[in-house]
């Protein structure tokens, strides 16, 4: 197995609406997509259809939503073994998406909750060349991180608002870490710049910074790549990040340049943000 994913898989209800709605008022929702989500899914998706094997370590619930995402990964080729299943209900999020592609996001962890990380998961994260870690919980990640022989970790708001105490256990085995400009503030609470040098300062290898329209950079302790990006308008940013890692993994772990990596994220990523969804 390349990589195996672990963390949360949702249903997501996405709803494109005209702006955000007011406390009491009402807003008409001009679409309404239904599909698989959850930050642990999307990169497992990405990752297989960048051509690697990979699997993922879910929680499911044993009704509708539950199948239609276990069908799912099975039919993108992604491996299930890792996904078990409850009586709790699937996990969901309900995202409303503007006209700017802006999300508000209500979620209801649901089977996430009782996912953990026992001996029948580390085996299979031993097995794996790389763990990614993504949007999941404390008592996920430092398993997880425990065993993996790489590790690719993009924390999110969730975990990064625990700041780099707390963290540091997970982020001292860190090869990959993926931050945008709010996450790496949240995690260091230092600016932009002084942030990704304390970040280079804690001994991570690679630190990736994305920065929407401004592009991304990659800071090592030798070098900071920068990759640019035409500005375009976004239908809709659910599970960009999550695109954009699996696709500079992808890129990284069969060796190419950090340039190249970034471009083939990228890449990822835009084909994302011209669709509702995020796979």
């Amino acid at each position: 197995m390349d990589i195996v994913s672990v963390g949360t898989a949702n249903i997501d209800f996405i709803l494109k609406v005209p702006s955000f709605v007011e406390p009491d008022t009402e807003m008409n929702i001009e679409k309404l997509h239904l599909s698989p989500g959850g930050s642990a899914l999307n990169f497992a998706v990405h990752a297989t259809r960048n051509g690697l094997r990979t699997g993922i370590i879910a929680k499911l619930g044993l009704d509708y939503f539950g199948d239609i995402i276990y069908n799912r990964l099975k039919n993108e080729g992604v491996d299930i073994k890792g996904v078990s299943r409850t009586s709790r209900r699937t996990g969901m999020a309900f995202i409303s998406v503007d006209e700017a592609g802006r999300r508000s996001i209500y979620s209801f962890i649901g089977a996430n909750k009782e996912l953990t990380i026992g001996k029948k998961e580390i085996d299979y994260i031993s097995k794996a060349d790389l763990i990614h870690l993504g949007g999941t919980y404390l008592e996920i990640a430092f398993p997880a991180a425990e065993h993996a022989n790489l590790l690719s970790f993009a924390p999110g708001a969730l975990l990064a608002a625990y700041g780099m105490s707390t963290l540091r256990p997970i982020l001292q085995n860190a090869d990959v870490l993926f931050l945008n400009e709010h996450e790496l503030k949240l995690l260091t609470g230092k600016s932009h710049k002084e942030g990704a040098n304390l970040l280079v300062d804690e001994g991570i290898p690679l630190i990736v910074i994305t920065r929407g329209s401004k592009g991304a950079e990659v800071y090592t302790r030798k070098d900071t790549v920068k990759y640019k990006v035409k500005e375009i308008k976004a239908v809709d940013t659910t599970g960009a990040g999550d695109a954009f890692a699996a696709g500079f993994i992808a890129s990284w772990i069969k060796g190419e340049s950090l340039n190249s990596s970034l471009k083939r994220a990228h890449e990822c990523a835009l084909k994302n943000l011209k669709r509702l969804g995020a796979i």
